[in-house]
């Protein structure tokens, strides 16, 4: 039985792209079965791995029911790694599934015969509260939250709170905060020791151990279209989300 978990955070530029890319990448290396969902249009998931949408073969077609999902599965270049891509098109799936009945659980249902495949399903969702993310949040044993060590960090948290006991109480019951990931950390400032105390005040033990620095080795990559772990295996970013995989696999069911 796969374990999914949406990365996601209403409030934007926050990570959550880049740690669902790496994450998903480190979990794999480890020899988890992994596919990544790229539920934002923007379709930056899908390009930073280096991949593009074959015809009719996204998650547009997945969640118009178009397609069955597991076709819509593309094989990316790293072992154990899979990826549903997005389009575009996918701006365009909320104006479509206006009249569908049951329309936010339309990805958990579509998604539930690749259960037996995987390990690890990771949504990279946009930041937003739109039927995508909703649809993923429906979909999702838990939600692995990317906070930014920046001023404003807690900016929208209480939003978030509210979105999960919305989806809790309509479509989910249980739904949960799975862990709080510090990304951006610049260990120079005192405001990112700052913030990261005050999440750890906030959030308590659901603040994952392992800190995501500010690097620029996370930035680069995408452009280059590979995770960071196979961009510059040695650089304190890939250091990071190794470390993060090991952290999650570690706690196993508890996470």
């Amino acid at each position: 039985m796969a374990k999914k978990y949406c990365v996601f955070n209403q409030k934007g530029g926050v990570g959550k792209t880049a740690t669902t890319t790496n994450l998903g990448a480190a979990l794999a290396r480890a020899g988890k079965r992994v596919l990544l969902i790229d539920a934002d249009s923007q379709g930056n998931l899908t390009s930073g791995l280096g991949m593009r949408a074959e015809k009719k073969r996204s998650l547009y077609e997945v969640v118009c029911g178009h397609l069955d999902a597991y076709k819509a599965i593309l094989a990316t270049p790293y072992q154990n790694l899979m990826l549903i891509p997005s389009t575009t098109q996918l701006s365009g799936a909320e104006v479509e599934l206006v009249g569908v009945p049951q329309r936010e659980l339309i990805l958990k249902k579509a998604l539930a015969p690749l259960d037996a495949h995987f390990d690890y399903i990771l949504f990279d969702c946009p930041p937003s509260l739109g039927l995508l993310s909703i649809n993923a949040l429906a979909a999702s044993d838990g939600i692995i939250v990317p906070i930014q060590c920046e001023y404003y960090a807690l900016e929208g948290v209480s939003n978030l709170i509210n979105t999960i006991n919305l989806v809790k109480r309509g479509l989910n019951p249980e739904l949960d905060i799975a862990g709080i990931v510090l990304t951006m950390y610049d260990s120079r400032t005192n405001l990112s020791l700052q913030v990261a105390e005050e999440v750890k005040r906030f959030f308590r033990e659901k603040v994952y151990n392992t800190i995501i620095p500010r690097n620029v080795k996370i930035a680069e990559s995408p452009s280059y279209g590979q995770p960071v772990i196979y961009y510059d295996e040695a650089s304190t970013g890939a250091k990071a989300y190794t470390a993060l995989a090991e952290e999650i696999l570690a706690k196993g069911d508890a996470l």
